[in-house]
């Protein structure tokens, strides 16, 4: 073997080593999350790869607490609703500013964006007035606001793009034959935008399933807690134990839906791309 050959296979084999470590990095926190879920509580602490004794008592544990159960369906609740509002009220704006020219438009969109690049942080007390206002305080109605509020931006801004891109042939077409504006965006240009809708929907529902910081503040009772809070207050068996089992158990039950939708999604937009194809 030359030393040319010897020094490709070194490079070779020194990538292949970097991309096993990148991948066991990324990989092993959800690994060892399953494997803690499995686990007895008396055996957390002993180092071992594989749960010697496996049990369903935490999964079994989690479900026997009708809280959480009601954490699940409050979060469900929330999420969808808000995905539902943000992308109904996210195509019409993309309508309106990737298809009508009016002044100020670029300002309109940079305004959008930059609302989304403020922490949520910085406006929690504003919003918890404004919700208190609107008599929303624990009430799934003041985090679908929240959420919707710091969802809208990048919906808006990511179906403006693509709606952008659209053929202007098919908007004269529609108005040829004597189209609406709204049948317009149903019946043209909605069929081809399923990719970005699938895209900004999947990512205002995972925003909406994984936000704390608004379901921490805006929510106080058990009954109108979302799935990450129900997970923060988890308790043990006296106050100085902390349940990590059963929190590695909630935190894959809640995780699963999120890698269904994924997949399921995944799928939806390759058929959106294919069938909102425009043939020459």
């Amino acid at each position: 073997m030359t030393s040319r050959q010897l020094s490709k296979l070194t490079a070779r084999l020194g990538f292949w080593l970097l991309v096993a470590l990148v991948v066991v990095m990324a990989v092993f926190p959800f690994y060892y999350a399953i494997k803690t879920s499995f686990t007895p509580s008396g055996d957390l602490f002993r180092v071992e790869l594989w749960p010697t004794r496996a049990t369903l008592a935490n999964y079994l544990q989690i479900f026997s607490q009708r809280s959480f159960l009601q954490a699940i369906f409050n979060s469900v609740v929330v999420a969808t609703s808000v995905v539902f509002i943000a992308l109904l009220l996210g195509i019409t704006a993309s309508y309106a500013l990737g298809r009508v020219r009016f002044r100020g438009r670029t300002t309109v969109l940079l305004v959008i964006l930059g609302v989304s690049m403020f922490p949520q942080v910085a406006v929690l007390s504003g919003l918890f007035e404004v919700i208190r206002a609107l008599n929303l305080y624990n009430n799934p109605g003041g985090l679908i606001l929240s959420y919707t509020i710091f969802t809208l931006p990048f919906t808006v801004w990511v179906l403006t793009t693509f709606m952008r891109q659209l053929p202007l042939e098919l908007e004269e077409a529609a108005i040829m034959d004597g189209a609406t504006p709204w049948v317009t965006i149903t019946k043209v240009f909605l069929p081809l935008m399923w990719p970005a809708m699938a895209t900004t929907g999947l990512l205002a529902f995972i925003a909406a399933w994984n936000e704390f910081l608004f379901a921490l503040t805006f929510t106080l009772t058990d009954s109108q807690r979302t799935v990450p809070v129900a997970i923060a207050l988890l308790s043990g068996g006296s106050a100085y134990e902390l349940p990590w089992a059963p929190i590695m158990a909630a935190s894959v039950v809640v995780t699963v839906p999120l890698v269904i939708l994924v997949i399921i999604f995944q799928r939806r937009i390759v058929s959106g791309l294919t069938a909102g194809a425009v043939k020459g």
